[in-house]
């Protein structure tokens, strides 16, 4: 009588050891990784995830050449996740960096200042990635010669406490001149770039100073043309348009993917200048697929004249900028020491 419930406990006690044996820690919050498992190992992994920013722009050379290729997925190899996402702010990507959901960053040299500054220093330049390339542009019947003569006109910039905008503010106190919103006479209008020829057809704006190739496209009109080239701009063109940066802690769990990244970095650099020819193809197509916008490979070769592709950062243009952003009221502080660390692509230049 006493069989059939021995039976009962051996099954239940069965049921319960399997049960057991299937059990798993449960997950939660995948930051920058994520698990997965190997079907056929039974095993687990970790997948890294290496969340990219850029601009579909030209000064950003390196970040379309290495997505266009495939380069750094294929220098992570397995175990990594690259993900790519493009914006055409700079503030935008900073609070992208902000929010954790950007781990490594194309951006220009002055949102990358505001970062660190707001971050209390957890937003890093890494490297440099290009100088240069910016120029202004006058309408051809403004009478417009010089400097000066952007007494009383308006300036088009593409934004707000962007490099071309502080690049301008310097050109502006050069020549004893300043913006109406500084009481002076000079009316400075943020318009995107693709409609600065509309406005100037339209004659809102007498002026302009934009980054290439929207120099090359806009002087091709019968009715713009230059008036400062990359090198009057500022600082003889030997400032940072573009630079790297990470996030503090991405860099600090994971310093072997940033060095990785670095070493893509320096290697697409050193293949832009060695083959301009047939980087400028993988761009064109890269920011075509990004805007829809197909442009003319003359006009971005002939932009490459003002834009110069290289690692190497101008620290001390670097530093001018965080003055003019902090003169300006962009930042409340001058950052700190933690604003610059080159120390691994010193490392990584010097091992070549």
């Amino acid at each position: 009588m006493k069989k059939p419930f021995a039976n009962v406990f051996i099954v239940l006690f069965a049921l319960l050891a399997l049960t057991g044996c299937g059990s798993s820690p449960s997950t939660s919050g995948s930051d920058s990784s994520a698990l997965t498992a190997d079907t056929e190992s039974g095993s687990s992994t970790e997948t890294v995830e290496v969340r990219m920013a850029y601009f579909p722009n030209i000064t950003h050379a390196q970040a379309l050449v290495m997505k266009n290729e495939g380069s750094l997925e294929e220098a992570l190899g397995d175990g990594y996740e690259v993900s790519w996402t493009s914006f055409t702010a700079g503030s935008s990507e900073v609070e992208a960096i902000f929010a954790e959901e950007i781990d490594i960053g194309y951006i220009g040299p002055v949102p990358a200042v505001n970062g660190n500054v707001k971050s209390d220093g957890d937003v890093i330049v890494i490297a440099n990635a290009s100088n240069a390339g910016a120029v202004l542009v006058v309408g051809a019947d403004s009478g417009i010669s010089s400097v000066a003569d952007l007494d009383g006109k308006t300036v088009a910039i593409p934004q707000v406490g962007n490099t071309q905008h502080l690049c301008l503010l310097n050109l502006l106190s050069e020549n004893d001149l300043s913006p109406v919103s500084d009481g002076g006479t000079v009316e400075v209008a943020a318009v995107d770039n693709s409609n600065v020829q509309n406005m100037f057809d339209q004659g809102s704006i007498d002026a302009a100073l934009v980054p290439e190739p929207w120099g090359e496209i806009l002087t091709a009109s019968d009715n713009i043309e230059l008036l400062l080239d990359y090198q009057d701009i500022y600082l003889d063109g030997e400032y940072p348009v573009a630079v790297v940066v990470v996030r503090k802690d991405f860099l600090e769990e994971y310093p072997e993917v940033v060095e990785t990244f670095l070493q893509v970095h320096i290697e697409t650099t050193d293949a832009i200048n060695a083959d301009l020819d047939g980087s400028v193809d993988a761009m064109i197509e890269e920011i075509e697929s990004i805007t829809g916008t197909a442009y003319d490979k003359d006009v971005v070769l002939s932009s490459f004249e003002k834009t110069v592709v290289t690692t190497e950062l101008n620290e001390d243009a670097l530093w001018e900028f965080a003055q003019t952003s902090y003169d300006q009221e962009f930042i409340d502080e001058m950052p700190g020491d933690s604003l610059i660390d080159l120390s691994m692509l010193e490392e990584l230049q010097e091992a070549e």
